[in-house]
């Protein structure tokens, strides 16, 4: 008879192979071990993520320590070990469990166009509303259940379109890179305004009369026409959102180069 593999359980109650997930992608996916008898155990991979997204969502990232989380949780650094092995594993958990599953708006398809647009406004969503995420490197490609949902619902818009494998994946990472550089950008010129009382639009306006004062015209003819020229006088209110979409655009036209050249194919 072949031995017994050791299994655990999900959250949701599906059988796992525990011996052939590594420990960290095991907490990820919360696969519990198999319940051991005695008294419940007070802690759990849950409940310290959680503590260390509201700790991020009240004080940013930098707050983000295991002795903050351990006082949060009034236990001991020490216990922390046990369900989290390291700063950068809480940091993939607290990602992780902060973006949430995609959602409902994503699960449809349609145009890929229009689709790929939502998904990343979606992630925009996420990102405006935790804000630190956009201040976590990334580790490398999505490995968590709710990673692993948003990469299926981005794959699923570009279902339509006649692109390999390798050209999706390659899309996604382009679009998906600019969401969060475009949230990084915003969040720099929201630090750089604190203090000020000015919105983005109207700090645009400073901006641009001051250039045209500035900027000589003989010695930088092409900028001293874009500031005479007062663009930056009437950018309106959703001055960010609309430079946001410009550049979306602008991607989204390069994703309709390639889905062309592979439907000539």
């Amino acid at each position: 008879m072949a031995p017994r593999i050791p299994t655990s359980r999900t959250e949701g109650g599906q059988a796992m192979d525990q011996e052939r997930v590594p420990p960290e992608l095991a907490r990820l996916w919360r696969i519990a071990p198999d319940a051991k008898r005695g008294r419940p155990a007070r802690l759990d991979v849950g409940t310290v993520v959680d503590a260390a997204v509201a700790l991020a969502d009240r004080e940013g990232i930098a707050a983000v320590t295991l002795p903050r989380v351990a006082e949060a949780l009034d236990v001991t650094k020490m216990s922390l070990y046990r369900h989290v092995g390291s700063k950068d594993e809480l940091l993939d958990l607290m990602r992780d469990a902060a973006q949430g599953p995609a959602p409902g708006s994503l699960a449809g398809t349609g145009p890929w166009r229009e689709r790929l647009r939502l998904w990343a406004t979606e992630q925009m969503a996420v990102l405006t509303a935790h804000p630190w995420l956009a201040q976590v490197p990334p580790s490398g490609p999505p490995s968590g259940p709710n990673g692993i949902d948003w990469f299926d619902a981005g794959l699923r818009t570009m279902r339509p379109t006649r692109l390999d494998w390798g050209a999706k994946v390659g899309a996604l990472m382009i679009v998906s890179g600019y969401v969060l550089s475009a949230a990084q950008l915003a969040q720099s010129l929201a630090q750089g305004r604190e203090g000020t009382g000015l919105d983005q639009a109207a700090a645009e306006r400073e901006y641009g009369r001051a250039m045209a004062r500035l900027v000589d015209p003989e010695r930088f003819p092409d900028a001293a026409a874009l500031f005479g020229g007062g663009l930056l006088e009437d950018t309106g209110e959703d001055t960010g959102e609309n430079d946001f979409s410009f550049g979306l655009d602008l991607l989204l036209d390069g994703v309709a180069v390639a889905v062309a050249a592979a439907e000539r194919q």
